[in-house]
């Protein structure tokens, strides 16, 4: 009685008529708490908020005490920082997800960029396979008289995955593999596919390395027929071992070397330039 007094101001009187064995007890409804009378899980509202009353047993109460005391042990030592770790927490986890936010965003503008791309690329690559397609037929036959070459996509349902097949049938042969072609015929087949996308895909000057070097004679002629076709709209730089692609050449540069081992250019115009 002295110690309620002197920490909480309330006489023997006071607690008795509040707390004595004559007052009932308010304890939680039926199923809010477990055997050993401790809450069991969140209370459901309208059962917290209607305690029932019951009258004071002090063996129970020693036991429900008692429950309550191993309950709040159970909890542990309280951590005064708990409310610092939290907040430092949710900021952290509001960061995260701002940032998965951002990444997610980014990723759908990415994969919209990249759709709209290959389907660019589709579109382009298949133009430029038609009209490559159809000049190298034509090339082709000019270059095989009586003769059939066309180009063929390994997977046309997929044109970024897709590859290009050269098919080459000679006047006179059944053969449309390259490699059963002999050297000379598939170098001209090399040759008709680059005349081909030079023809569909003009550009303002072309290099041609030796070409023709495995090319006989007939077969030359029919390529520098090409040449001059192509000339007319764009320079072609050629190099070249035959005298016959020399002499349809506006102008010539050779190398020499002289006796002491230094190299030299020699240049020579056969044709004075046509005026603009």
């Amino acid at each position: 009685a002295q110690r309620a007094l002197d920490e909480l101001g309330l006489d023997a009187v006071s607690l008795i008529a509040d707390y004595g064995p004559a007052v009932p007890v308010l304890v939680a409804a039926d199923g809010a708490s477990d055997a050993d009378g401790v809450l069991d899980g969140p209370l459901d509202a309208a059962a917290a908020a209607r305690p029932v009353p019951l009258a004071y047993d002090r063996d129970e109460q020693l036991r429900r005490l008692r429950a309550a005391e191993r309950a709040l042990a159970l909890l542990g030592r309280v951590n005064p920082l708990a409310l610092e770790e939290f907040a430092a927490l949710e900021e952290r986890h509001a960061f995260l997800t701002a940032q998965h936010e951002d990444v997610r965003r980014t990723r759908a503008d990415l994969l919209e960029i990249v759709g709209e791309v290959d389907a660019r690329v589709q579109q382009v690559f298949a133009a430029a396979y038609a009209d490559v397609a159809a000049q190298f037929e034509a090339v082709f036959a000019r270059l095989f008289p009586g003769g059939e070459g066309r180009l063929v996509l390994t997977e046309p349902d997929d044109l970024l995955g897709t590859g290009v097949e050269v098919e080459a049938r000679p006047a006179g042969k059944k053969l449309k593999r390259l490699s059963l072609l002999s050297g000379g015929e598939r170098s001209l087949v090399a040759v008709a596919f680059l005349v081909a996308l030079f023809k569909a895909r003009p550009s303002p000057f072309y290099i041609l390395d030796e070409v023709e070097a495995a090319l006989d004679d007939t077969n030359l002629g029919r390529l520098l027929t090409l040449y001059e076709e192509l000339r007319a709209t764009s320079q072609l730089l050629v190099i070249t071992h035959q005298k016959r692609t020399m002499e349809i050449g506006d102008a010539l540069y050779g190398v020499s070397m002289r006796d002491d081992g230094v190299s030299v250019v020699i240049s020579q115009r056969l044709r004075e330039p046509e005026p603009a």
